[in-house]
This record gives structure tokens, C-alpha cells and sequence, in this order.
């Protein structure tokens, strides 16, 4: 059977980019049973509660919602465990130093398979006030209607 090629996303976390100011970004392997990556490959899962959290050099993934495989006997996971992720020992140490800092946190932003490996991408976030997120709302707005502008004024309708 050919291997796969290619990145397949199964979920992103869409809330994170609108929740926070999104600073570094890491790609991380994931420690999974076989049912929840069965789950993962028919395309469910959830990211909206989840973290990541440094415990003795070690991180792990917290709050990732993965459902049982409708198939899965006995042996099936439970849905919200916590997982291990897989990093470089240089990678962990400056991901734990940042969070000591003041306000950051990290959380997962998408899951997908990578050339057939299950992986997940997490970033260093600090938390947006509310009016950063009405800011950035005016702005996405303001280039929306410029770009309706800009097509509108290429047709001929202006």
C-alpha cells in the first residue's frame, strides 16, 4: 500500500486566532492508541478547549476533544485524555521559559495528518483584551469593504 503524502487537516481550533495574539508556532507529534487515530482519519475531532501544559519537561495536551470510534470495542479510548506530545528537548525548554513569562499560554491550533503521522500545531499565544478583538474585527471589516470596493469599481458599477 502506497504511503501517504501530503497534509490532510482534520481540525482547527479557528477560536484561538480570534482569542489571542498568536507568537511562535510548533509542530508536534502526538502519542495516540490505535482507535483514536481510526477517529481521527473519519475527520472528528475538537480543539475549542484545548491546552498545552509543561509537567517535568514533558508536554502534554489537555482538553482535546477526540470522540470513541463508533467501531471500537472495549479497547476504545476515552474521549478526553490527556496526550503526550512529542518534541526536541531545545523546543520544550524555550516554549517553557516564554510561559513563565507574564500572560502566555499555549494553545493547539490545528490537527492533521502529515505524510500519514498524526501531528499537532501549537502556538505561544498571549490573551487579547476586548478591544484588541474589536480591533481586529474593524480592520477585517475595513479590508472587506475595500475589496468589494476594488471588485465593484473593476466591473463598471461605480
Amino acid at each position: 500500500m502506497p504511503k501517504e503524502q501530503g497534509r490532510k487537516l482534520v481540525a482547527s481550533n479557528r477560536r484561538a486566532r480570534h482569542d489571542y495574539h498568536l507568537e511562535d508556532t510548533y509542530e508536534a507529534g502526538l502519542v495516540l492508541v490505535g482507535t483514536e487515530v481510526k477517529s481521527l482519519r473519519e475527520g472528528r475531532a475538537s480543539l475549542v478547549d484545548g491546552f498545552v501544559d509543561i509537567e517535568e519537561h514533558e508536554a502534554w495536551l489537555h482538553g482535546v476533544h477526540i470522540p470513541e470510534y463508533t467501531n471500537g470495542t472495549w479497547t476504545n479510548h476515552s474521549a478526553r485524555r490527556k496526550r503526550k506530545l512529542l518534541l526536541n528537548r531545545v523546543e520544550i525548554d524555550k516554549i517553557e521559559r516564554k510561559v513563565s513569562e507574564k500572560g502566555f499560554t499555549i494553545v493547539p491550533t490545528a490537527l492533521y495528518f502529515k505524510d500519514g503521522r498524526a501531528k499537532v500545531e501549537i502556538a505561544l499565544a498571549k490573551g487579547k483584551k476586548t478591544w484588541d478583538k474589536r480591533q481586529s474585527l474593524a480592520a477585517r471589516q475595513a479590508d472587506r469593504e475595500k475589496e468589494q470596493a476594488l471588485g465593484r469599481r473593476l466591473k463598471g458599477m461605480d
